[in-house]
Order: structure tokens, then sequence, then C-alpha cells
């Protein structure tokens, strides 16, 4: 290689470390280092101090709200692999163009304005919503009622509507890439559409399974916006915390550490996604 094309291939990598160094690890570390800060009266305080995050483990309102906000999104990432599953592997038994048509109609509300959307949902949430409404006339309730908006019950409902198209994608990817050959294979062998399916296509699918729900929940586990608009009072998780230190409280050390807190979650959830992501193989 001469000496223009190796500098040419060096100048590449360096452009392209740059913009995650620059967008990613500097602001983390930025956010790390805010957290051993600290302020007092209004003012930024310089000194060293891991007080923020003995504040984190020891006040009896962070961690009980940290973990069930956990429990939260994880639960939203269940509900969310479990609906997305069915609608993934319908899409691949569809023929031709239909395939795509369908998935694109699927993805049509990602190019929606994420508030525009809460709004929709959160109206047919209310008690006077379309719900409440159509459960009355059942005669199911005697009147609305507030099971549906503005408590966790509706942060879950919410988060679950909003973000099953990234639980659909993955999976169906990963299901469209299983081989063909494989499938008739096990057809020619005698196996019942329910042994193929549980021995070749579940195992082949875990890689979409664990990208859809690691991807969902890293997602669910960083909105704030959500539960601070159809949450309410009854409704308090985690992001809102850290939102508040940084807004109302301008605690910004205390929300940096707490977001470290938010970040380490994070990326034990992608951690275990791609631990998962990497089984391949077809059990026996």
């Amino acid at each position: 290689m001469s000496g223009r094309g190796a500098g040419y291939s060096i100048l590449v990598t360096l452009l392209a470390f740059i913009a995650p160094v620059f967008f990613i690890l500097l602001p983390l570390a930025l956010f790390l280092g805010y957290s051993f800060f600290s302020v007092n009266h209004g003012e930024m305080n310089y000194t060293l101090t891991v007080a923020n995050y003995v504040r984190f483990f020891t006040d009896p309102v962070f961690l009980p709200v940290f973990w069930n906000t956990c429990l939260l999104c994880l639960s939203v990432a269940v509900i969310c692999v479990l609906v997305g599953y069915p609608a993934a592997y319908f899409l691949t038994m569809l023929q031709g163009r239909w395939r795509y048509v369908v998935l694109m109609l699927l993805l049509v509300p990602l190019l929606m304005s994420y508030v525009i959307k809460i709004y929709a949902i959160r109206s047919i949430l209310g008690q006077n919503g379309f719900l409440n409404t159509m459960l009355v006339g059942l005669g199911v309730l005697d009147q609305p009622s507030s099971f549906f908006v503005f408590n966790m019950n509706a942060i879950l409902l919410t988060l679950t509507l909003l973000l099953i198209p990234f639980a659909i994608l993955p999976i169906f990817l990963t299901l469209e890439r299983i081989p063909e050959v494989l499938l008739r294979a096990s057809d020619d062998l005698g196996a019942t559409g329910f042994q193929t399916f549980m021995r070749i296509t579940l195992p082949l699918s875990v890689p979409g399974i664990a990208s859809a729900a690691s991807f969902v929940f890293v997602l669910a586990i960083g909105d704030f916006l959500t539960p601070q608009m159809v949450g309410g009072i009854n409704g308090f998780t985690f992001g809102r915390i850290v939102y508040s230190q940084f807004g109302t409280a301008f605690n910004w050390p205390l929300g940096a550490a707490l977001s470290v807190a938010l970040a380490a979650v994070v990326i034990a959830a992608i951690l275990v996604g791609e631990h998962f992501g990497r089984r391949r193989g077809i059990s026996g």
C-alpha cells in the first residue's frame, strides 16, 4: 500500500472514531465527572465527593422508584416481544411485495410526532376516552374508570403501544433470514409445523428476540416524557426524578449521578441482549 493510501486509511479510521467519541463517550465522561460535584445554595461546588451516590443508595425514595421503573420497563419489553413476535411471524408468511407493504404500515407510527402519539393514546385511555366509552357501552363497567390513565398502568400501556414497532422489526429481520431449506428439510423429515417452529424457527429467532427486548427496555427506561404526560402523581418513574434534578431542582450533580445509575442498567441490558443474541444454535 502506498503512503498516500495508508494516510487516507488512517484518516478514515480517525473520522469514524471521532463521532462516537465526541457525541457518546465525551458526554458520558462529563456526566460522570459532574456526579462527583455538589450544589450548595444554588452554587456549584467543584470539590470531589461521593455524596450524590450515597444519597442514591440511602434515600428512601430513589431506590424503590428505580427498581419499580426497571420492573415496569422489563414488563414493557416482555409484552412488546409477546405481541411483536406473532406480528413478525405473520409478516414472514406473506408472499411477494405484500410482506413489505404491511411492514411499512406497521412502521408508519414511527414517522409521527412522539408527543402527538402520546396525546392520541391518552385520549383513548382517558375517563371520557374511547376505551372507557366502549366498556361502559358494553356493560363491562358501570361508570368510566381511571384505571387506564394517570397511573403506572397508563405508562405501561402507552409505552407498550409506542414501542411495539421497535420489537417487530428486529424479530422480523431475524425470521426472514432463516434459511428456507431448513424448514423444507424439517417438513420432508415428517416434523409437524409445531415441531418445526419449536426446534428450528424459535431457536434461530433468539437473536431477534434478544435485540427486540433490549432495544425496547433501553428506550422505555430512558423515557421521561411519557410518564410525565400520562403518569400523573401516581405514575412516578426514575426518569421523571432525573428530569426534575436537571430542571426544577437545578441540582445537576445529583441528576448526573442518577443518570450514571441509569446508564449502568442500560449497559447491562445491552450486554445481556448481546449475550443471548449470540446464541444461534438449534436446540435438539
